[in-house]
């Protein structure tokens, strides 16, 4: 059985690579394999790559889950959360090298990383929740108007407007757009600009930058969890 997330360590750069069908849909078991992968990136002090498959990251959450019943939905959106909140807070730096379509919770982990290159081509990329009938939960909004340019905040959360690569960079999913075959040296590029800087200061500085939108994630979260999907 191919591993869900995989981990490959090389002279300080951990690169975790997702593999779970043709959608790389995000499940409870791939989050958990995602925080283990997290876990062990940590121990090793190492800069973190996640990717995909070549032209997809993610399509978002596991769909079978999701339309199980409202509590199965409510408890994988809840890992899922706290899963974004966790690479905000990583110690060492995240890049996501987006390998193609980045599509609901594949498009929030391009907004939880701290450097997002993708790849050009007629892949799409946004936060399509809205258009298959599911209202945006609290952390998803706290997130995307955050991180999100903010003349791509409603377009994107109310609109469900997608984005191709280079319009997705303009609306701030992604930092970098380059051909298919620079995707990983590109990552591995910025990896290494990451592997110079005082990671002790990266980190502090990190969770001074970010400390109003950790703690609205934190009531974010708890909201979800009492409200549902509604």
């Amino acid at each position: 059985m191919t591993e869900l997330v995989s981990y490959q360590l090389d002279d300080g750069i951990a690169t975790l690579t997702l593999a779970n069908g043709k959608a790389n849909a995000i499940s409870p078991d791939v989050i958990t394999a995602l925080n283990a992968a997290l876990d062990r990136a940590t121990e090793d002090k190492a800069i973190v790559i996640l990717t995909g498959q070549p032209g997809m990251l993610s399509a978002g959450y596991d769909l079978k889950v999701m339309t199980a019943s409202p509590q199965d939905a409510i408890t994988l959106v809840t890992a899922g959360s706290t899963l974004a909140r966790r690479m905000l807070a990583h110690p060492t730096p995240i890049i996501v090298a987006c390998s193609g379509h980045a599509v609901a919770k594949g498009a929030f982990l391009l907004l939880s990383a701290d450097y997002r290159v993708g790849v050009e081509g007629a892949f799409t990329i946004g936060l399509n929740e809205v258009q298959i009938g599911i209202t945006m939960h609290h952390v998803g909004i706290a997130l995307a108007r955050d991180r999100l340019r903010k003349t791509a905040f409603q377009r994107a959360v109310i609109n469900a407007e997608m984005f191709n690569p280079q319009s997705a960079m303009g609306a701030g999913f992604l930092d970098a757009v380059v051909a298919p075959e620079e995707l990983m040296p590109a990552a591995l590029a910025m990896a290494r600009h990451f592997k110079k800087i005082n990671l002790k200061s990266h980190a502090a500085t990190k969770l001074k930058v970010r400390k109003t939108l950790l703690d609205t994630l934190d009531a974010a979260i708890a909201q979800d969890q009492i409200s549902g999907l509604t």
